[in-house]
């Protein structure tokens, strides 16, 4: 009598685990992310770059914040390959671990007082490894979510990691408040601000253990079985899906630039023209955020109903209507005004955030779709957000805040246009 061996079968993610791991990575990301944008108006202008000109040495902090949405192609097409040719779980532990690490580092750096201007270029190579890991999480983080969903749930599943975006602003925001708040502004320059680098790694340890606890999703695993992988993703996805990866680049432009209009420039623009105190106008931020977190599952909820592509159309007319009333309400001249404007602006862009991750997941057949989705999304951000702060602070300068608005409008519109080219899908 011989015994029958059985192997058991690999166990499944389930929901839980699932959105979970793809929320805590992307939070993490962002926050790392977002202390960095935050410390690009308060503190790098004043230490990392010579003072001769104050407004000069902030415009070099906004170029060194823009380096890391270049560096973003470069993760997507790095960390894209190895996620379509060996998967999502490795792939994702590797992104996060790139961005910990460089975000750590620079709450480590030496000061242009120290070092002269070998402080400017160090700070500038930890962005852009900050951009390549971001570049890889971001991809992989909405295929994880995506590529585990029920039929009909997956703009719902898609919307856990862009819930990571206002999380990860708030902790982020939070926790410089809570410094500027503990200690003078002397003791904040000279040494708080590098706390929030410094304690990320605490969480990029979080994100690591439960990311490790996944399995592989079902797509990837049935491209596996079926032998589906490409050699090269990325020359796959330029050569054989051109129109998805310029309309999915251009759908997500207006989304980048509203969302850094709305917090880099802003902060910049309230606190140094308009009078705002620093923690003063953090706390409206703060505000204004949680409308961005409220709206993000409203998006998905809608687009699993009427279409992702319908919701992104509607979110994106708001926002060029949000342009027109851009000047009026950040000028206002009263906490309510700029509560109206930081409301209304995140609120839209919570709007045309939560479905972009699924939109971009559907374009793309799986075995280059870590690395199309997340290459169009990068590329977004180049186009919208790494110059909009630069771009807007020149504008509001030269013409006034109505030109900046316009500028957010036609940008909207351009996305319009993608969108509509975009063909439907069920």
């Amino acid at each position: 009598m011989t015994a029958t061996a059985t192997v058991a079968p690999a166990p499944a993610n389930s929901p839980g685990r699932v959105l979970f791991a793809s929320l805590i990575g992307t939070t993490i990301e962002f926050f790392d992310f977002y202390i960095y944008a935050t410390a690009a108006v308060i503190v790098f202008p004043k230490l990392f770059f010579p003072q001769s000109d104050p407004t000069t040495a902030t415009l070099q902090s906004f170029a060194t914040f823009a380096l890391a949405f270049i560096a973003r192609p470069v993760g997507s097409a790095l960390f894209g390959h190895f996620g379509d040719r060996i998967g999502r779980k490795a792939t994702l532990v590797a992104a996060l671990l790139t961005m910990g690490i460089s975000t750590v580092v620079i709450g480590l750096l030496p000061t242009y007082a120290q070092v002269g201007v070998v402080a400017p270029a160090l700070l500038a190579l930890c962005r852009l490894g900050q951009g390549i890991g971001l570049g890889g999480e971001w991809g992989g983080a909405v295929l994880l979510a995506t590529e585990n969903a029920p039929p009909g749930r997956r703009a719902w599943y898609g919307m856990f990691p862009q819930l990571g975006a206002p999380l990860g602003f708030l902790c982020s925001t939070g926790i410089f408040l809570l410094l500027t708040e503990v200690m003078t502004d002397a003791q904040f320059l000279a040494w708080g601000w590098r706390i929030p680098f410094v304690a990320s790694a605490a969480l990029v340890f979080v994100g690591l253990w439960v990311r490790l606890r996944i399995t592989e999703t079902p797509d990837f695993q049935k491209a596996l079985d079926r032998d589906e992988r490409v050699k090269l993703p990325m020359l796959t996805a330029v050569r054989e899906h051109p129109f998805a990866l310029v309309t999915g680049t251009f759908a997500l432009v207006a989304t980048f630039v509203l969302f850094y209009l709305m917090t880099v420039f802003a902060l910049s623009w309230g606190t140094s023209k308009l009078g705002y105190a620093r923690e003063h106008f953090l706390m409206l931020q703060m505000v204004g955020v949680l409308f961005f977190a409220l709206t993000i599952p409203l998006s998905a909820l809608y687009a699993d109903r009427f279409g992702r592509r319908n919701a992104m159309i509607v979110a994106t007319v708001l926002i060029i209507g949000f342009g027109f009333v851009f000047a009026p309400l950040l000028e206002s001249g009263s906490d309510l005004g700029v509560l109206a404007f930081l409301a209304l602006g995140l609120g839209a862009m919570g709007l045309t955030y939560g479905p972009c991750g699924t939109i971009l997941a559907e374009m793309f057949p799986t075995a280059v779709r870590y690395t199309g989705a997340s290459l169009a999304f990068n590329l977004a951000g180049i186009l919208g957000a790494s110059p909009a702060p630069y771009i807007a602070t020149r504008l509001g300068e030269r013409y006034g805040l109505a030109s900046v608005g316009g500028y957010l409008a036609g940008m909207a519109a351009l996305t319009l246009v993608a969108l509509l080219a975009m063909p439907r899908r069920r």
